[in-house]
């Protein structure tokens, strides 16, 4: 399961975070971007969380052995994850080989910035050196997100690179709660939150119970024990779970259904039978409409809808993944993405190669028996998951 991480600056914002149930603290000075806390921050706020999650805290220092002597000064404070910011104006390799004697003894997390030159080939450095997981983030806060610099091709690719390296994947950078369901998709092992969790969305404010509990709701909770503690999750595939906080429910028989579509959307595809086809992208038009049970409320908040970006997404994915010979298959592999999710029941799927004015279109349903959703967790802002 996808863990939630609560970016706070001191104690009184963890017990925040973790009564409304963030499963990682992660201490940072969130007034320098990137900052350092003290030890001092990380070892009153590791006795006031008191073992109930893991605490992680952020080194954000420039040169070398300072980064060396800090980390070990936090992971002496109690950290349980110390997470080193990658910056691209060093020597990033030699940085995280350096740091190897430690990551023997605390879990050191690399994080990389998408709109600083994050460099995959870093991953099984890190991998070499000992590290126990590999982080995307944003350098700038302002105005931007994680997904303005990467698109969801490019993250599951990233999250795909680092689990083959045995190293934990974490997803952060000013990150919204349309994107949840989003990342959820691509299994990481951590998304992490600051801006969301504030009031009026300013990550130099403080954070709210309620936008912490808007999060939280929107990401499948946990409830057994966590990577903390030595016990290792099971993997556990999202496209079975229900996106946006829905799941499946046999009893639920006759339950009212939308319709959400996208509608000429256009991508370099790598498709065709023909050898000369295998020599560039054509131009391809994809029309998709799903047809979605209904929540059984008045849509409210994120968890309430089904977006049109999972579609969208899933056209990303599969197009993606490989040279394709026929949009026969390429539709099928979008439609059966697509009713992976179970609130959709059936699917159509058109797909155009603009340049010949050809293609196929396809409907594609699930067993009626199985295609009944209803609520998985509490509404935002309703009563908070409790610690464990």
């Amino acid at each position: 399961m996808s863990l939630m991480l609560a970016s706070v600056t001191g104690p009184e914002e963890a017990e925040i975070a973790v009564r409304q149930g963030a499963d990682i603290v992660d201490l940072k000075d969130v007034g320098a971007g990137f900052g350092t806390v003290t030890p001092e921050v990380v070892r009153v706020t590791v006795a006031a969380v008191g073992g109930r999650r893991p605490v992680s805290a952020v080194v954000g220092e420039q040169d070398v052995e300072r980064i060396a002597a800090t980390a070990a000064a936090l992971a002496e404070a109690g950290a349980s994850y110390i997470k080193i910011g990658l910056s691209p104006d060093r020597r990033r390799d030699d940085l995280i080989r350096a740091l190897a004697p430690l990551a023997r003894k605390a879990k050191l997390i690399g994080v990389m910035f998408a709109d600083a030159r994050a460099d995959s080939t870093l991953i099984p450095v890190m991998e070499q050196s000992g590290f126990a997981g590999v982080m995307l983030d944003t350098a700038r806060k302002a105005g931007t997100r994680l997904l303005d610099h990467m698109d969801i091709t490019e993250l599951a690719l990233f999250v795909d690179a680092a689990h083959a390296h045995g190293l934990m994947a974490g997803l952060a950078g000013s990150l919204e709660t349309p994107d949840i369901p989003r990342l959820l998709q691509l299994a990481p092992d951590v998304l992490g939150f600051r801006r969301a969790l504030c009031i009026d969305h300013d990550r130099n404010g403080r954070i709210d119970p309620d936008a912490v509990a808007a999060v939280r709701a929107l990401i499948p909770a946990d409830t057994l024990k966590r990577h903390h503690g030595g016990e290792a999750v099971p993997k556990v595939d999202y496209g079975v779970l229900a996106a946006r906080g829905y799941s499946v429910d046999a009893h639920k028989e006759d339950a009212a259904a939308d319709r959400i579509f996208v509608r000429d959307f256009d991508l370099p595809v790598s498709i065709g039978a023909y050898l000369h086809e295998r020599a560039r992208p054509q131009n391809v038009r994809f029309n998709v409409e799903a047809r979605i049970y209904r929540g059984d409320r008045v849509a409210e908040d994120m968890g309430d809808v089904f977006s049109y970006d999972l579609i969208k997404d899933s056209i990303r994915v599969v197009a993606a993944q490989e040279h394709i010979a026929f949009v026969e298959t390429l539709a099928e592999r979008i439609a059966a993405l697509i009713l992976t999710y179970p609130r959709v029941t059936s699917v159509t799927v058109r797909i155009e190669k603009l340049d010949i004015g050809a293609g196929v279109e396809i409907v594609r349903e699930r067993r009626a028996e199985v295609a009944k959703v209803h609520h998985l967790y509490p509404a935002a802002g309703g009563t908070p998951r409790a610690a464990n």
